[in-house]
């Protein structure tokens, strides 16, 4: 007998033209002009002619004799190049940038290093005319602008605009082209989603112009650093990096974030291959895969943590691109990196790690937990990798070395008085890197656990949002994406929901020092923006999207089984939302569920590819313990119901589907 379910099964219309197109930041056009202006100093005049609302109406800002300084404000977080007219003969125009409004002067840039402040940039002007930043002097992020007056005499500008860079390989009237969106009754939730797809694509840039702060130290005679952006780092026209303003290069660990969000938003996959051809290009011969994309990779620094995420990052485009093409030209140098990793697994059954280079947290090495569970997560991946490729003996003792992990990890390093796995063998600390990874690498299967993991993590929240201890006085929205999985894999929904609220809209989004568009890098637990050894950090960055690819997979509940789709499962999680209209595609079509509920009802909408197979999973509406089962059409379609209550439909055919669940 079938489980009691209210359902409906019926065709709906095709998924419409990507909507919700007003909380999109990224620009309509690649010109851009401020918005308001947000201090002046000394002696200025008709500053608001230059504001988008203002430049049509003739006028012109005039900054009187040395120092007089204007800051305007765009609103957002934007990149580029900038622009000016001027109806001056002759004087010295100097140009700062800021993030943030912490770090706005008319003396200098908020650092590109991070730990020096850059020098102004300077135009010397011969003449009346149009100004225009040199190509290396690129801006990579900025939301504030300052324009101070160098000389002794007054200026007048006529006109001041930006240049936007960001996805340069995007036609200059598509960036606001997304094949993905998200919306849902909880305003701050979308608001989130979206400025993580503003991040990405505010950390896509073109490759030859990559940080080049490795190769000089050079200062002005005010000690402030001579910043450029000049260095080819990969090939290709675009390319995906770590962050917009530092240090705009290849990081694997970024990018096992950056991509997943990039799939759901703007497909930009190609940017993310060029990134992984970097960092695979600088293998070693003993397979070891570099700390970072060029010209990291020419130094000496080693990360095993680094080496397996640029493994994942690989298995993520294929995730979602399905393209077959593509794994089969990696999987030599794949495989060689694989054999690398488990080389470094010793008698206990884990992995003594040396090569102890990470995200800037301590006491990484020996049989540490965060780089084990990320080796059971990649050789987990390896076995479904070698199985594609039909290698049977490496799926074989892969498979076997992924369970030798996971119970050596769980015996040596489990603490059940604290819920928490330790970072070691030698020390009590629970860090945050890897118990989240405990739960999303799939190492920790049962349910109590699981849940017992995200209670402990919550445990640990501040005002600020989740700590990670394994830091030096740190919050690291890296590491905070993928506890936000841990919750949501423990089907503590709004835990999850909570901390996006709290950490990513409330603070990260809406503190008057934030971009309101873009998100931080990481921060201290008292909420002061410094991370580590940067006191001036970047403010867009790949890593700390994790919302944007979590709110679409589980709260839209639309995961990919296999390559772009092939097969699938929508399982939705309500948690305290009402409803929610989510989805993307790929190469094989469009992905959408639309889901609403007033506690009795719960209703789904989802459309999927034809050709395509699927498993559905049905949340039961309120509190609810049961429900009725109708409908017009079950041939062929088998439903189940598993221990915690959600209703299943099996075999699943791609197409367009709507589901009604009622309660009893």
């Amino acid at each position: 007998m079938l489980p009691s379910l209210s359902l409906l099964l019926f065709a709906v219309g095709a998924a419409a033209a990507v909507p919700y197109q007003e909380y999109i930041l990224a620009p309509s056009s690649r010109t851009i002009r401020p918005t308001a202006v947000y201090l002046r100093s000394g002696s200025v005049s008709s500053e608001a002619a230059l504001l988008d609302s203002g430049v049509s109406s003739g006028g012109r800002l005039t900054l009187g004799a040395f120092n007089s300084s204007v800051t305007y404000d765009f609103g957002k977080n934007i990149a580029g190049w900038v622009n000016f007219n001027t109806t001056s003969d002759g004087g010295s125009l100097g140009v700062t940038f800021s993030e943030s409004s912490l770090w706005v002067s008319s003396e200098a840039c908020d650092g590109t290093r991070g730990i020096i402040l850059d020098a102004p940039m300077v135009f010397n002007i011969t003449g009346a005319g149009h100004y225009a930043a040199p190509t290396i002097m690129e801006r990579g992020a900025f939301r504030y602008l300052t324009l101070v007056n160098r000389g002794l005499d007054s200026l007048s500008i006529d006109d001041l605009w930006v240049h936007f860079t960001a996805m340069p390989h995007w036609a200059d009237d598509s960036l606001q082209n997304y094949t993905g969106w998200f919306n849902s009754n909880d305003e701050k939730l979308n608001r989130v989603w979206y400025a993580g797809a503003y991040t990405l694509q505010m950390v896509t840039m073109d490759p030859t112009r990559g940080n080049a702060v490795f190769y000089s130290n050079a200062t002005n005679p005010d000690g402030f650093y001579l910043w450029w952006l000049n260095t080819t780092v990969a090939n290709g026209t675009s390319m995906l990096t770590d962050g917009a303003k530092r240090d705009r290069l290849a990081w694997s660990a970024d990018l096992s974030v950056s991509v997943p969000g990039v799939a759901v938003t703007t497909f930009d996959l190609v940017s993310a291959r060029n990134a992984f051809d970097d960092i695979f290009d600088f293998q070693s011969a003993d397979g070891m895969l570099p700390y970072g994309g060029f010209p990291v990779s020419l130094g000496n620094a080693a990360s095993f943590t680094y080496h397996v995420y640029a493994l994942i990052g690989v298995w993520n485009v294929y995730r979602w691109s399905g393209d077959q093409s593509y794994i089969d030209e990696k999987w030599v140098q794949w495989k060689a990196g694989m054999e690398w990793a488990v080389a470094q697994i010793d008698n206990t059954g884990l992995a003594n790690i040396t090569a102890t280079f990470d995200w800037l947290r301590f006491g990484m090495g020996g049989h540490n937990i965060e780089a084990n569970t990320l080796l059971f997560y990649t050789l987990s991946l390896g076995v479904a990798l070698a199985r594609n490729q039909n290698d049977s003996t490496a799926a074989d003792r892969w498979s076997q070395l992924a369970a030798g992990v996971q119970s050596a990890a769980i015996d040596l390093l489990w603490q059940p008085d604290v819920g928490l796995f330790k970072d070691n063998e030698t020390t009590t600390l629970a860090p945050q890197d890897g118990n989240t990874w405990a739960v999303k690498s799939g190492l920790v299967t049962n349910a109590s656990q699981v849940a017992q993991i995200s209670e402990a993590l919550q445990a640990r929240w501040g005002p600020y949002g989740a700590p990670a201890p394994e830091a030096a006085d740190a919050i690291s929205p890296f590491i905070s994406g993928f506890e936000l999985e841990t919750h949501f894999m423990a089907n503590r929904t709004t835990a999850a929901l909570t901390l996006i609220r709290n950490m990513w809209a409330d603070f990260m989004l809406d503190d008057p020092r934030m971009t309101n568009s873009t998100f931080i890098e990481g921060y201290s637990t008292t909420g002061e923006l410094h991370y580590a050894p940067y006191p001036s950090i970047s403010h867009a960055h790949g890593w700390s999207i994790g919302p944007t690819s979590s709110l679409t997979t589980y709260v839209g509940g639309i995961q990919l089984l296999s390559g772009a789709g092939a097969t699938w499962a929508i399982v939705p999680q309500v948690g305290d939302l009402t409803r929610v209209d989510a989805g993307f595609s790929t190469s094989l079509g469009g992905f959408s569920s639309k889901w609403s509920t007033n506690g009795t009802v719960f209703r789904l909408e989802i459309s999927t590819p034809e050709g395509t197979t699927g498993i559905v999973g049905l949340p039961l509406p309120g509190n609810h313990t049961s429900a009725t089962l109708t409908g017009t059409d079950l041939e062929g379609v088998t439903v189940t119901v598993d221990e915690s209550g959600r209703y299943w439909i099996e075999d699943s055919a791609g197409g367009d589907l709507e589901i009604t669940v009622v309660g009893l």
